[in-house]
């Protein structure tokens, strides 16, 4: 990856543009000069995997592991059945490779397969339905069906929730689509 550049020069000049600046350099000129990096970072060179998993298994010897931690949220110790650790090591849980995403989302559509067979086992019924990964994505992916019609505007609520807003925004700028408010009275549309 380390090869790897996010953007050509021409779409990061375009970034720019958009942004309303003419450079890096003068997009950076609101922090002051006195705190700015004036050299380059002294990083060290890189490391193997195994050179690596030592330095941080020696600095992680050095914790303090208390017997409670009252931070909650998952962080204090808890037991875990060793068939969890069996069941989500399974090969089809973390394939790290689908046609449209480069992650283990291919272990999540797994997982929402083996859900649905699941439920049609239990009640009977011939088909069962599993939503998006989340309702932001199932927002957007609605909007991408309508432009597939032919659509070029969507609409939505004014009082959508903003992370779902900026979801949609982006899918449908990416889609040629403009994503038009609609506004709301006692939180109805």
């Amino acid at each position: 990856m380390g090869t790897y550049i996010p953007g050509t020069t021409r779409e990061q000049e375009e970034m720019l543009r958009r942004s309303g600046y003419d450079s890096f350099e003068d997009m950076f000129s609101c922090i002051p000069e006195e705190v700015r990096q004036k050299k380059p970072l002294d990083i060290p060179p890189g490391k193997s995997e195994m050179e690596a998993e030592k330095i941080l298994r020696r600095l992680a010897g050095s914790n303090r592991v208390f017997p409670v931690v009252f931070r909650g949220a998952g962080s204090y110790r808890h037991y875990i059945p060793s068939i969890v650790k069996s069941i989500t090591s399974k090969e089809e849980f973390v394939t790290a490779y689908t046609p449209y995403q480069p992650e283990i989302s291919q272990g999540i559509l797994q997982s929402i397969f083996e859900y649905q067979t699941m439920i049609c086992e239990l009640t009977g019924m011939e088909a069962a339905n599993a939503s998006h990964y989340d309702g932001a994505t199932a927002a957007a992916e609605a909007l991408v069906m309508c432009r597939e019609k032919k659509a070029r505007k969507a609409y939505a609520a004014e009082n959508t929730a903003p992370d779902v807003l900026q979801v949609m925004r982006t899918y449908c700028f990416g889609n040629g689509m403009e994503l038009v408010p609609v506004s709301t009275k006692d939180g109805c549309v």
